[in-house]
């Protein structure tokens, strides 16, 4: 009679099935822990399974490594795991276009979010406008012959600096003299 799904012997005998290699009570007793399984169920569940013959064991000295049994599986023959091969090939094909395809879709979607939209488009054309009419304007200005002032230039001597002043400070080939 199978072991319940839901007692420590079907854990146990579902996680080496699933496992599918060596393992050694330690082993499954640390996987099993979220089932609340301590290592002495699990020891007896694996020594309860390899008496009736659901698993089998090696031993080792004192270790002992218990396997899945290997004829419980389907083994596929030559013919099925070429088939297998092709199929998955061909999977690996249609995923690697389906990659490619997602990049040139996400591409064209940075593409379209980079350019401006209509409303933004009229928005800068009437700010470049405005800012045409302006220089324009002070172009005609400056074609006339406007004074500095009304350029809104100063001269130095209404903004009391003078550039002699400035030249006396630093006299040609000389260091400034250290401050005591």
């Amino acid at each position: 009679m199978a072991p319940r799904s839901d007692s420590a012997e079907g854990i146990v005998l579902n996680f080496v099935n699933e496992q599918n290699r060596p393992l050694n009570s330690q082993c499954v007793a640390d996987s099993l822990q979220k089932f609340s399984l301590k290592k002495a169920a699990v020891q007896k569940a694996l020594d309860s399974l390899a008496d009736s013959g659901k698993i089998s064991f090696k031993e080792y000295g004192k270790q002992k490594l218990y396997l899945a049994r290997q004829d419980q599986f389907n083994i596929p023959n030559n013919e099925e795991l070429n088939q297998m091969k092709e199929e998955n090939a061909k999977l690996q094909e249609q995923l690697n276009e389906q990659k490619k395809a997602i990049a040139e879709v996400e591409g064209e979607i940075k593409a379209l979010q980079s350019n401006l939209t209509l409303e933004d488009i009229h928005a800068k054309r009437n700010k470049l406008g405005n800012e045409v009419k302006q220089m324009e304007e002070k172009l005609i200005k400056l074609r006339q012959g406007v004074t500095l002032e009304e350029l809104g230039i100063e001269y130095d001597e209404d903004v009391g600096v003078s550039l002699q002043s400035h030249g006396e400070l630093m006299q040609s080939g000389k260091k400034r003299a250290r401050c005591k």
